[in-house]
């Protein structure tokens, strides 16, 4: 291969006929680009081709009409024509090819386009000539030869479709007159299409030398004519020339101003000398100086080459431009360009370079430099035949904290987890952020199986001990989910998508933990979002309804108030449980709409029983946290008419974890408004009693599984119950328990002073009209 950076050969062309048709390298010039040359115009014979096929097949038909079925020449016409279409669709891609490379998959596909365009006349060579007489037969050969010859004419730019074509067409022919006897006319149709393809090849060769003349004669012209565009336009602050010594000569004062110096000064100095500074007698020029250094040697053109220099022991960069000169005999005698300091453009480049790859806040790689380096890990796995592994990393609880102590002290807080993250990884592993509160580590070499592990648990150990930021004392932790290349993924995307299934299934599982991808990941995915599309149509497909579990008083065991549980009936997936689609909703934040939803429904349903009895509704803490939450409350009260003291708020422990002032807030706006609030599951969670401290609940539930447990005679849960009703007691606070099955946790639970009672002892959840004929149904009992 050649050296020349222009990709050509010299002329006169010295390649032999493979290097010329394209089947092998040539041993002077660049094969892509002799092959834009070739097809840069192949384009313009597609119509020409397209007509002279058209007129063959036509002349070919009226030869066999009565010989062949009607219906046989109609596909192989059509064969045709779609044929020769395929062949110039291929060929229009071509178009503006000269400006850029053509690939070897290009070449090979137009090779086979005209080869299957070849297939339809050997086919009539061979199937139509033995139901045809003589005539027919020579007439066929006829339209073939025009062919053969339309072909080494018209495409002869591209010789290796000229050969494709003749060559399988001809050697065709030619078999077909060695079948019917005809041996003479089988050598002389041989010899034809020899002499086409030699005739193609000759013209192939002409038609190169001329583009390759064209194509030097344009870049000298380019070359020229940017030079002359660059001082023009003054976006070059100086030329500069240079003898064959490559010493400078002809010093403008503009010039010998970006030296440092005066033109006297510079005159006769060695340009490279000059613009090394000291790194020139210690020898550690750098390499862009070598590259001017050697295309000097060389005496080849050069444009906007970037080139870093010392003036005045200050590291400058500039950018240079120059060709050669040459006297009227066409001898070297210099070289003369144009140049421009560029060091603060540079200075700007690197800056924007470096925030286009490293987080800001961290200083860690971002997403794109982890792409890259998952990329490299990738082919280095290829390569060596190894894995790699991408690790993506969530942490826990960060939310609450940025939340309540601010976005200041969490970007700390992110300062730190990325140190203690870089504390972590070796060589063999680099780790970034994400974005947000997600970090990752690419691990280069993961070939034993246990390094994963090992990484992704020393991770969690380190991002889960305590911080100390801004005098606060802080708890997170991280979850972890890894994927394996090429084993989980054959690209960077799919490594990453499926790292991330796998740490969706990791803070699924409870958080702080590490869980690895495996492919029924995919199908939980897949199955995630086509049930939240479904969830997103269910309210305006009229397929969420509300059931109502009754509470009762714990004395009378008349009913005190319902509770509105949710349902949901798909006509896509059937009947989902709460337990699948609720988190969903709250995720997605369709919990939003359809709290509103429920609140409205839940309202309208109550205004139906009597006035003594009231309806709980469930609030999520997205609902809660939402800054509108109290209007949405007083949207569902004014819409049905229910007043407010019949509309109890049942909020969990989880809401003060993410958001405490903004809760307490919006439960003391609800509570002005006349609504009572129930703590549900107390005893589950945290149980802090600041809760009860600093909030006005009028109920606490009793979670069902400390009811199930002083059934069992559990003295834990006995000992949690009794706690419990003794401080609502001194609260003036109610207490419900959840869970009652049987008449014996019934007594039990008011023999510890519970004040309501709830389950399904007295009642599975219902349909609102159920729910309203059991209330005055027991009203008439009583």
């Amino acid at each position: 291969m050649s050296k020349n950076p222009t990709g050509l050969p010299k002329l006169p062309l010295r390649l032999n006929a493979l290097e010329v048709v394209g089947l092998r390298s040539p041993s002077e010039g660049d094969w892509s680009r002799l092959r834009a040359l070739q097809y840069s115009d192949i384009h313009k014979a597609s119509r020409i081709r397209l007509f002279a096929h058209a007129i063959a097949a036509t002349l070919v038909l009226t030869l066999f009409i009565g010989s062949i079925p009607i219906w046989i020449l109609g596909i192989w016409m059509a064969s045709v024509v779609g044929s020769v279409f395929y062949v110039g669709r291929i060929e229009q891609q071509f178009i503006g090819v000269a400006r850029r490379s053509m690939s070897y998959q290009e070449f090979c596909r137009h090779a086979g386009a005209v080869a299957i365009c070849a297939v339809p006349w050997v086919l009539a060579l061979f199937f139509f000539v033995p139901h045809g007489n003589l005539a027919q037969q020579f007439g066929l050969w006829t339209l073939v030869a025009m062919l053969i010859a339309g072909s080494a004419v018209t495409s002869s730019s591209a010789p290796v479709s000229v050969i494709v074509f003749d060559l399988v067409v001809g050697v065709t022919g030619a078999g077909s007159f060695v079948i019917s006897g005809d041996a003479l006319f089988a050598i002389a149709s041989f010899a034809f299409v020899l002499a086409m393809v030699a005739g193609a090849l000759s013209s192939a060769r002409t038609y190169l030398s001329a583009r390759i003349a064209e194509a030097g004669v344009a870049e000298k012209d380019e070359v020229v004519s940017l030079l002359l565009r660059e001082f023009e336009e003054k976006e070059s602050d100086w030329l500069w020339q240079v003898d064959n010594n490559r010493t400078l000569r002809a010093v403008s004062p503009r010039f010998a101003f970006a030296l440092g110096r005066t033109p006297a000064e510079v005159e006769g100095e060695r340009f490279i000398k000059l613009i090394a500074g000291d790194d020139f007698t210690s020898g550690q020029v750098p390499r862009s100086l070598h590259d001017l250094a050697e295309r000097l040697k060389r005496r080849e053109s050069f444009s906007n080459l970037l080139v870093e220099v010392i003036i005045a022991e200050q590291r400058r960069w500039w950018e240079l431009s120059g060709t050669p000169m040459r006297d009227n005999g066409g001898g070297y005698i210099g070289f003369r360009g144009v140049g421009s300091d560029v060091t603060e453009q540079r200075e700007s480049d690197e800056k924007i370079a470096y925030l286009a790859r490293y987080d800001t806040l961290t200083g860690l790689p971002n997403r794109l430099m982890l792409t890259e380096a998952l990329g490299e890990a990738m082919r280095f796995s290829e390569q060596w035949r190894s894995r790699c592994a991408f690790l993506m990393i969530d942490l826990d609880r960060f939310k609450q904290v940025n939340d309540s102590l601010g976005h200041l002290v969490g970007d700390r807080l992110l300062k730190q987890v990325a140190e203690r993250l870089q504390e972590v990884c070796t060589d063999n592993e680099q780790c970034g952020r994400l974005g947000g509160d997600e970090f990752a580590v690419v691990l280069r070499d993961a070939t034993d199986h246990l390094v994963v592990d090992h990484v992704s648990d020393a991770i969690i150990e380190h991002l889960s001990k305590p911080y100390i930021v801004d005098n606060h004392t802080l708890f997170i932790g991280a979850s972890v989910g890894s994927a394996i290349g090429p084993r989980d993924g054959q690209t960077v995307e799919t490594l990453m998508r499926n790292a991330d299934l796998a740490l969706y299934r990791a803070k699924d599982d409870g958080r702080g933990m590490h869980c690895t991808y495996e492919p029924s990941l995919h199908a939980h995915a897949e199955e995630r979002r086509t049930l939240e599309l479904a969830l997103r149509k269910a309210i305006a497909n009229d397929e969420l309804q509300l059931n109502f579990q009754p509470v009762v008083d714990a004395k009378t065991e008349g009913v005190a108030s319902f509770e509105a549980l949710l349902r949901w009936n798909s006509a896509e997936h059937g009947f989902v449980s709460p337990a699948k689609f609720i988190p969903l909703a709250e995720d997605t934040r369709l919990i939003i709409p359809i709290g509103e939803w429920v609140m409205i429904e839940a309202c309208r349903q109550a205004m139906r029983w009597p006035a003594e009895i009231r309806v709980a509704v469930n609030v999520s803490g997205e609902q809660l946290l939402e800054p509108d939450f109290a209007a949405t409350v007083v949207k569902a009260l004014t819409a049905t008419g229910l007043p407010a003291h019949r509309l109890e708020i049942e909020v969990t422990e989880s809401v003060f974890l993410r958001d405490p002032k903004t809760a307490n807030a919006t439960l003391e706006e609800i509570v002005a408004l006349g609504c009572s609030v129930a703590l549900d599951d107390f005893g589950t969670g945290y149980s802090s009693l600041g809760y009860l401290r600093n909030n006005r609940f009028s109920t606490i539930k009793v979670d069902r599984s400390f009811v199930q447990g002083a059934a069992q005679e559990s003295p834990e849960s006995i000992a949690i119950i009794r706690a419990v009703v003794a401080m609502a007691q001194s609260l003036e606070m109610s207490t419900t328990a959840e869970g009652v099955e049987t008449a014996e946790e019934a007594d039990l639970i008011r023999s510890f002073g519970c004040t309501k009672i709830q389950g399904y002892y007295f009642g599975r959840p219902m349909g609102a009209e159920e729910a309203k004929s059991l209330v005055f149904r027991t009203r008439r009992a009583a």
